[in-house]
């Protein structure tokens, strides 16, 4: 029988899961991301391991999503089916590693720049 912590853990690694392959990113690339190891990952999205919420926050981040949608709290917001999700997703597929880092890193600046000017 399924507890309902498990069931949490099990929707937030879906929602992970979704999130990370919406972003385009194989576990490998997260993990080298967030400092984790692949395993780590994998075992998070299996609904195996807990996150802390200093881990929560850089997932929500990486994939540009809200903690809240990532636990479920809110209604499911991203539409894998979106043609534009689906071909950015197979257009990030295509960089190589160090090419995506350098993307990711721009976009994460930008990011920043924006939480600057709104403050």
């Amino acid at each position: 029988m399924n507890s309902p912590a498990n069931d949490r853990y099990s929707t937030l690694g879906a929602r992970l899961r979704e999130a990370r392959a919406l972003a385009g990113l194989s576990q490998g690339q997260v993990a080298r991301v967030l400092g984790m190891h692949r395993p780590t990952v994998s075992e998070i999205e299996a609904g195996n391991r807990k996150v802390s919420a200093v881990e929560l926050a850089k997932f929500a981040e990486t994939y540009d999503v809200t903690t809240s949608w990532l636990l479920a709290e809110v209604p499911d917001q991203l539409d894998a089916t979106d043609p534009r999700l689906q071909l950015a997703a197979r257009e990030l597929g295509k960089l190589k590693p160090a090419d995506l880092d350098r993307l990711l890193r721009l976009l994460a600046s930008m990011r920043d720049n924006d939480s600057e000017g709104s403050r």
